[in-house]
């Protein structure tokens, strides 16, 4: 079988491991997959450390396995995960991270399941070695995310492998913004899971702060489902019941005359409707604007897993209506 293998590498701040990654990375094609060529697809996101000059190192002592490309600034993982699978070229290809938490003894098994033909072959997070305040925020965000994708598994993944169909369907998806598990589910193309424990992170540390993981998971809230513009509706809703219902006592205390003064009935009145139905409009115009972000994003409108058709009779011409 020829073809070629291609694994994406999103780079930031990552010097002191690129090396080994890659020592590693060859290890495994030639031992598991030797028949097949390895694509090594590394994109410097920005890096202010010596990790381009590793990079161009390496691309210098293998031109052939290495493609290097560095974007212009930081843009964040997500831009240079999609940069990296644009740029691929092989018939299958593996996204994994630079920090060397990921075993990448783990691509065999993935590249035999892609040839028993799976499209999709995602290694799930069974445990980690992480701080504990890093893995409560990732299963809290995950827990969210099944409930629009019950598929994902309860630790997350950001180690997977994508045939070049899964590919293409994927950079189909539009908008900066994205929830790129949930996206790749969303697919429905065969899909197989190998459960593993996150290593722990034997150099330097991570370039995630807080901020950056509570930006990832608001991008993960907003793009797995539109749960909050649900519950905007719904508290709109209960709102304007209750201040109805409280409305209906207001006026039993001014027909009885025990409100507090004078025109205190129509100004509570007032503000109970309005705020009701104020509450109740956006979450209306939220739901509007759910369908304009989802026609934007110019998802697929469907995906054919496989087709069959009927065997056409070459004999059409018998001067009946074919």
């Amino acid at each position: 079988m020829t073809g070629t293998v291609s694994v994406v590498i999103p780079v930031f701040r990552n010097a002191d491991s690129l090396e080994q990654l890659y020592s590693e990375l060859i290890a495994v094609a030639t031992e598991s997959f030797p028949d097949l060529a390895l694509e090594i697809v590394f994109v410097d996101d920005g890096s202010d450390d010596n990790s381009w000059s590793v990079i161009n190192s390496l691309r210098s002592a293998d031109p052939e396995r290495i493609s290097a490309h560095r974007l212009s600034r930081n843009f964040g993982q997500l831009s240079a995960m999609i940069a990296g699978y644009r740029l691929a070229r092989g018939d299958v290809v593996v996204s994994m991270s630079a920090d060397l938490q990921d075993p990448t003894e783990l691509i065999g098994e993935m590249v035999a399941r892609w040839r028993a033909g799976d499209d999709i072959v995602i290694a799930n997070r069974a445990g980690r070695s992480d701080g504990s305040v890093t893995s409560a925020l990732s299963r809290a965000a995950y827990a969210y995310a099944r409930r629009s994708t019950p598929e994902i598994p309860e630790g997350g993944f950001d180690y997977f492998l994508m045939s070049r169909r899964a590919i293409d369907l994927l950079l189909q998806f539009k908008g900066r913004f994205r929830f790129v598990q949930g996206d790749l589910l969303w697919l429905g193309l065969p899909t197989s899971f190998i459960p593993y424990v996150r290593r722990a992170r034997p150099h330097g540390k991570s370039g995630y702060t807080f901020g950056k993981r509570f930006g990832n998971f608001t991008d993960l809230v907003i793009d797995s489902s539109y749960g909050p513009i649900k519950a905007m509706s719904r508290i709109g809703l209960l709102a304007a019941f209750l201040g109805v219902a409280y409305l209906v006592t207001i006026v039993i205390a001014w027909l009885a005359g025990e409100t507090p003064f004078e025109g205190w009935a129509p100004i509570m009145v007032s503000i109970l409707v309005l705020n009701g139905f104020m509450m109740m409009m956006l979450g209306v115009i939220g739901e509007y604007l759910w369908r304009i972000y989802d026609q934007i994003r110019e998802r697929p409108m469907h995906v054919v897993l496989s087709s069959e058709f009927a065997a056409l009779d070459d004999q059409q011409g018998d001067g009946q209506e074919p």
